[in-house]
């Protein structure tokens, strides 16, 4: 049996405007939902959360701790991804992700709302852990929906280009989440930011989802969706359907071990392991590093968009594979030059945190920017790839439950074991074997085994033919 390639856009008529509102909407949307995930993230690589959350007394056990909470999150989100994958295949895209976007903005201002450690006690984590969990599950919705919405509102030849958006609109709620946080500290004195003001982003997350509320409701139905509806042609039970439809567990392996472990562990690489490497082990100003990896990730968006346009041109596996490769031996050069041009850790000698010299972040900077492009390399044509390797009846389940699995996992446990080894060898840089291991794994099965997809499209009645 050979590989079905399912159509995402479909024959519907094309209206600019409509595209571009539909773009925006779901952009901005997967921004703010991201940012509600990431903020905690962002705010663990500052200390901040150790201290509130977490038993004082041993900074690396509270570290640990609150990295293992940020994994909960991403623990939680394949379950999510069955969830509303499901509703997303049998109710439709729109309101599936409307629901999720909600849940995780409600979940995200409980956070900021919880008392500290020294208020309530074993309390506090139990509470962060359940909103954590709430957040993985909508996370585990909203991604797949917002994919595949603009996916099936793409013109043939631009589903690359368009949801390359969506892709770059992951690395925006980290940028966001940095500076919101850098926003609220310029606006507080340090005391009150160390005492309250962390809660502020958090908090933050009611207006966020205002917004991405009133923009989505402006939205119709996918027409590749109302298609399927109108001719009766909805799946009755999709999860099931992912499993036993003709050929897709090839394709959720691939989807899984080839494509969403792989570039989630690089891309968490670039950003949080490079963010915690400055703050930690460099000893960087905690501000300074913030504003370095935020500047080099916006840079760095231009590596997404740009691979999903040319994906459109080349095909989407050569450029996944082609960054799989550079990445392996890139990876670990790239962070001894980080290390380098940080100083060598000479603020740890002196005890005390610092500001490099100019020419020194210019090169942190650049070094962020080369992991960027190698992210988006593997990550700006994902979500067009993904959505055109599955049939549209269990587009949403199949979709999501192999990414938010290699997501979830591979990606969301990455900080907690790459401290874990760091803290048992003593070695800044041993961390990074647990990213270069995922990756070789990843380069096996998607030179081995991932199909290419643009431009052999196939519909449900051909596949279930064969």
């Amino acid at each position: 049996m050979s590989e079905a390639i399912a159509p995402t856009g479909g024959g519907h008529r094309v209206d600019a405007k409509r595209t571009r509102l539909v773009i925006a909407a779901s952009s901005v949307g997967t921004i703010f939902e991201w940012y509600d995930f990431f903020i905690w993230g962002t705010l663990t690589a500052s200390g901040i959360l150790q201290r509130s959350f977490f038993p004082p007394g041993d900074e690396l056990l509270a570290t640990l701790l609150a990295w293992a909470t940020f994994a909960v999150g991403f623990a939680f989100r394949p379950l999510g991804a069955i969830l509303f994958g499901y509703l997303g295949d049998r109710l439709g895209r729109k309101y599936t992700f409307l629901i999720t976007i909600t849940l995780m903005g409600v979940a995200t201002a409980g956070i900021g709302l919880i008392p500290s450690y020294a208020t309530i006690g074993v309390a506090a984590p139990l509470l962060i852990i359940l909103l954590r969990i709430l957040q993985g599950l909508a996370l585990g919705g909203e991604y797949g929906g917002a994919a595949i919405y603009v996916a099936e509102h793409s013109p043939p030849g631009k589903a690359g280009f368009y949801t390359s958006f969506i892709q770059a609109s992951v690395v925006g709620g980290f940028i966001l989440s940095l500076a919101i946080v850098l926003f609220f500290k310029a606006l507080v004195s340090a005391e009150a930011w160390s005492a309250w003001g962390w809660r502020l982003p958090f908090l933050f997350s009611i207006l966020l989802l205002a917004v991405s509320l009133w923009m989505r409701l402006k939205l119709a139905e996918s027409p590749v969706f109302k298609a399927m509806k109108e001719a009766g042609e909805t799946a009755a039970n999709p999860f099931k359907e992912a499993f036993t439809y003709p050929g897709n567990l090839k394709r959720l392996f691939v989807a899984l071990f080839g494509i969403a472990a792989g570039l989630t562990v690089i891309w968490y690489t670039a950003m949080f392991s490079v963010l915690g490497f400055l703050q930690g082990p460099m000893r960087l100003n905690e501000t300074a590093a913030q504003l370095i990896v935020a500047s080099a990730a916006l840079l760095g968006l231009v590596f997404f968009v740009g691979t999903g346009a040319l994906s459109d041109r080349i095909g989407r596996k050569k450029p996944i594979v082609i960054g799989y490769a550079l990445t392996l031996v890139l990876l670990f050069p790239l962070f001894w030059l980080i290390g380098w041009a940080a100083g060598g850790g000479a603020g740890a000698a002196a005890g005390a945190s610092f500001v490099p010299e100019a020419w020194r972040i210019a090169v942190i900077v650049g070094a962020i920017l080369a992991m960027m492009c190698l992210s988006g390399m593997t990550y700006g044509s994902v979500a067009a790839l993904l959505a055109e390797m599955f049939p549209p009846r269990i587009r949403y389940s199949s979709m999501s439950i192999p990414y938010h699995f290699g997501t979830g996992y591979f990606g969301g446990f990455l900080p907690l074991i790459s401290a874990s080894i760091i803290a048992r060898t003593g070695d800044p840089y041993s961390g990074l074997w647990y990213t270069w291991g995922v990756v070789a794994m990843a380069l096996v099965v998607t030179w081995l085994w991932l199909p290419e997809t643009v431009g052999k499209r196939r519909d449900d009645s051909e596949e279930r033919a064969r």
